[in-house]
């Protein structure tokens, strides 16, 4: 199957068929429906690969993120691929595991197959990559981890707000016993986190006692980074997690000790990814705009052909608190067996 045949069954010439895959705006809607129509009926596949070696332009768009485990980053994608389809783009997605080697071939691998432009939504961007980016002369942007240099776009969540409100809702219920449960603190996103955390209840109070653990991200690491604060003996009221997929992690292991929530321990995450709402109980969270994020991502990678060129773009998301079930007032005498057993609560009952 080829070009020729795809325009004889839709009636138009071979050029209106390269333009209907290479730049479908520029196309008549009524004319572009005949088009693909006759795509799908002779299943026609495009040499991709071969158009863009020919010197046609690059319909693939590249995005890079550190954990396709984490729902969050699905829910960016999502949105940017939406948007990405409506405009005749395709997105291929890699993923490092927070690897910095990974992040690296990843970029290779990328700037290989001649993408139209690269999403870096990661946490471990190493500064010398980005030199080799800005080099491509591709539309670049970042997330979470900022850079300066010019022509890159920076998109950015405003953490500061969103985790002072979170601790003043939780200060306010009396809570003065506070874990922090991240990951990867060696990495700059997230050690500005933790140092964010360990700022904000400094300042909210000298009597606030508070303790931090860093595990793998994951329900797997939130279930771990539980156990190691409830076998340390530091005996929290509250346990402040870095996103909500450790903190449900951080939930299972509460109920596995017969810990009740929020009664004994309040528990808190960060993204209101929508597995938030269902898990039990409803998690109280910080609600990261993914959407727009997304609209964002296609965007800076994309610009319609119209629009005017324009510089890097900064952009501070704020956020706003969603109070649910898993918090409520530190208990009365602020004491948790260091067990965590079903027997120790019966003695309490």
């Amino acid at each position: 199957m080829n070009l020729e045949e795809v325009a004889r069954r839709a009636k138009v010439s071979t050029a209106t068929v390269s333009r209907v895959l290479n730049n479908p705006e520029a196309v008549k809607v009524t004319t572009r429906a005949r088009v693909n129509q006759a795509i799908e009926e002779l299943k026609y596949h495009p040499n991709l690969h071969a158009r863009s070696l020919a010197g046609g332009k690059s319909r693939t768009l590249g995005v890079i993120v550190s954990n396709m485990e984490n729902p969050f980053f699905f829910d960016v994608i999502k949105v940017a691929e939406s948007d990405a389809h409506a405009r005749g783009y395709e997105i291929v997605v890699a993923n490092t595991d927070y690897r910095r080697e990974q992040l690296v071939r990843s970029i290779q691998l990328m700037l290989a197959r001649r993408v139209a432009g690269l999403a870096l939504i990661v946490s471990e961007m190493d500064p010398s990559l980005v030199h080799e980016l800005t080099a491509s002369h591709i539309p670049i942007v970042f997330y979470d981890a900022f850079t300066s240099e010019p022509g890159i776009w920076n998109i950015q969540i405003d953490y500061e707000s969103g985790m002072r409100r979170l601790l003043d809702h939780l200060h306010r219920s009396g809570h003065a016993r506070m874990a922090f449960v991240s990951h990867h603190s060696n990495l700059s996103p997230m050690g500005v986190r933790e140092e964010i955390f360990t700022r904000t209840v400094s300042a909210l109070s000298p009597h606030i006692d508070f303790m931090s653990v860093t595990n793998v991200d994951g329900l797997d690491g939130g279930a771990a980074a539980a156990r190691e604060i409830l076998d340390s003996g530091f005996d929290p009221t509250a346990i402040l997690c870095v996103n909500d997929f450790m903190a449900v992690g951080v939930l299972r292991e509460l109920r596995r000790r017969d810990l009740r929530v929020p009664e004994d321990i309040s528990v808190t995450g960060f993204d209101d990814i929508k597995l938030s709402q269902y898990c039990y109980p409803a998690l109280t969270t910080v609600h990261i705009p993914r959407g727009r994020i997304g609209h964002l991502v296609f965007d800076a990678l994309a610009p319609k052909p119209d629009a005017q060129p324009q510089p890097a773009h900064e952009f501070l998301i704020d956020t706003h608190t969603v109070l649910r079930e898993s918090t409520g007032p530190a208990r009365n005498n602020g004491v948790v067996p260091a067990s965590g057993s079903r027997a120790a609560r019966q003695d309490r009952q």
